[in-house]
Formats: structure tokens, C-alpha cells, sequence
């Protein structure tokens, strides 16, 4: 039987989110992530590192607790004796990753799909995506702690999902995008799936920083700037100075919403990349050590 491609992927993408919302018990999961109190840590690979950097903003903002976003790996080597909570994610539930997270003595939770013995348990229905990159398995729980947020408030998501394109970009093998912590999860997706689909390569600026000598960049590469606006005097003095840049104009003010949004639209924007291209997101032709290191299982 022949495997889904991408364009089957996204065909179903926004049944598939709005069946998982339909399905899973949101209150039950509004009432648990409304129990995470104190200095938590979140975690991610991976899709899930998307999902865990929308996580850590909305358990900041809605919580109203201090949260970081980390790797797993990271855990290891910084000092967590001031947070009390890990919050995972994970797709599978399964991976190294999540038991590099939870080799430790703070509160452990995980959002998942799957079920695990050894922690606090935020389950959500969703079918097993077959893909290369994530697509369902990064926006159902994006979705999903959307609904937390908002309540259990679907209607916006909804309205999000019927989203179109409505720019048309340039194609080049390398990609400069401008981002803050307002589109972190969307510019994450963005320079995730563009690097581990191969399509292009991509880099990732901070606005401000890139006052700083990043501009050099461009001197000697015909690269394409892609902007996430947020319409500041930086914003505007960008999009005014600088050559080949394709805005991503925000839509929504609360910048939770927007995010979640934008994130979307980057899914739709390297749909239309990896098409002109004549590339298959899901069906990724990788190197050899990619299953290796996808196995890893040992010291980091």
C-alpha cells in the first residue's frame, strides 16, 4: 500500500485537529494544566519543540507562573533546584527525550497522545500521522492548549483552520526569518521544517539582534527575508530596508492567538515551498545516520 504524501497530510490536517478536539476530554485537560503552579520547566524535539514553545507561553501567561522552554539535553547541564515541574512533550509519549526530561525528582507531566506510568497524564485523542514532518501531531496540541487557554473556546481555531495564503513568495535555497518571543512557535515550525526537510536552509534572526551585524549575511547570498510583523518602528524600518522580504502580517491582537495562527499559516507556507520545489514533506529522502540518531539512547 502506498504511503500518505503531503498532500494527503494536509488535505486532512484540519479534519483531523478538529475530530482530536471533538474527541478529547477538554475539561479534563483544562482542569489538570490549571494545577501546574511554580517555576516549570517545558520540554520538546523535535514537532514538539513547536509544542512545547506555545506551551511554555500560555502556561506563562494563563498560569501566571515563570516557565522555560528547553531541550531535553539541556536538563542535564543547568541548574533546575529552582523549578518544581516538568512539563513534556511529546507526540508518542515514548521517545529518549521525554526520559531524559523526566530523570529527575520535580512534578512530572506530559502531553501526549499516549499514556505513561511514572507521570501526571494530559492525554488528547489523535490518529497516528505517517510523515516525515509534523503536521497534525504539532497542531493537535497546539490546538488542544489553545482550548486551554481560551477556555474551551474552540471558535477561533476553527476560524484560524480556513485560513489561506494570500502572498506569494520567492523560492531560494536559503531563507532569513525575523522573529521575537510574539511568533517564537511559528518561526520554530518555520526553521524546523524547512531544515529537516532539506528544502532550504534556514536562519533565524532576532529583530533586534539583527541590527547588530547579522545583515552581513546577505552581502555574498541571494537569500529571501521572511518577516513575521508585528507593525513596531523595527518592523517597518525592515520591511522598508530590506530587499526580497515576504511579510507574515499579524491578524489577531492577543499575540497567544496570532502565534498559534501564524504557526498555521507557516504550514501552508512550506506546503506551497516543498510543492514548487517538487518535494514531498512527508516522504523525506534523508541521510543513513538519520535513523541512527533518531534511535539514540545513550549519555548526552
Amino acid at each position: 500500500m502506498e504511503k500518505p504524501n503531503m498532500y494527503y497530510n494536509f488535505d486532512i490536517l484540519i479534519n483531523r485537529v478538529l475530530e482530536s478536539l471533538n474527541k478529547t476530554d477538554l475539561e479534563y485537560i483544562r482542569q489538570v494544566l490549571g494545577t501546574i503552579k511554580g517555576n516549570t520547566l517545558v520540554s520538546g524535539v523535535g514537532g514538539s519543540s513547536v509544542v512545547s514553545t506555545y506551551a511554555s507561553k500560555i502556561l506563562s501567561k494563563k498560569n501566571g507562573i515563570i516557565t522555560t522552554n528547553v531541550e531535553p539535553r539541556d536538563i542535564n547541564y543547568m541548574n533546575i533546584s529552582n523549578y518544581l515541574n516538568i512539563l513534556s512533550c511529546s507526540y508518542s509519549g515514548n521517545n529518549y527525550g521525554v526520559e531524559v526530561s523526566f530523570n529527575n525528582s520535580l512534578m512530572h507531566y506530559l502531553l501526549s497522545s499516549n499514556y505513561r506510568e511514572d507521570c501526571v497524564n494530559i492525554i488528547y485523542d489523535a490518529d497516528k500521522e505517517d510523515s516525515f514532518i509534523s503536521l497534525s501531531s504539532t497542531l493537535i496540541p497546539m490546538s488542544i492548549l489553545l482550548s486551554y487557554y481560551l477556555d474551551n473556546d474552540i471558535s477561533i481555531i476553527e476560524e484560524i483552520l480556513t485560513s489561506k495564503l494570500t502572498n506569494y513568495i520567492k523560492l531560494s535555497n536559503i531563507y532569513e526569518i525575523f522573529t521575537g518571543y510574539e511568533t517564537s512557535s511559528a518561526s520554530k515550525y518555520l526553521e524546523s521544517t524547512l531544515t529537516e526537510s532539506g528544502i532550504a536552509i534556514a536562519i533565524l534572526h532576532d529583530k533586534y539582534d539583527y541590527c547588530h551585524g547579522r545583515s552581513t549575511i546577505a552581502r555574498d547570498n541571494n537569500t529571501i527575508r521572511i518577516l513575521f510583523n508585528s507593525d513596531t518602528e523595527l518592523d517597518n524600518i525592515l520591511i522598508n530596508e530590506l530587499n526580497n522580504i515576504y511579510v507574515l502580517d499579524k491578524k489577531y491582537k492577543d499575540d497567544i492567538i496570532n502565534d498559534y495562527y501564524l504557526t498555521y499559516i507557516c504550514m501552508l507556507l512550506t506546503k506551497e515551498i516543498a510543492s514548487r520545489k517538487n518535494r514531498d514533506l512527508s516522504r523525506v529522502d534523508y541521510l543513513p545516520i538519520v535513523k541512527k540518531l533518531y534511535r539514540f539512547k545513550g549519555e548526552m
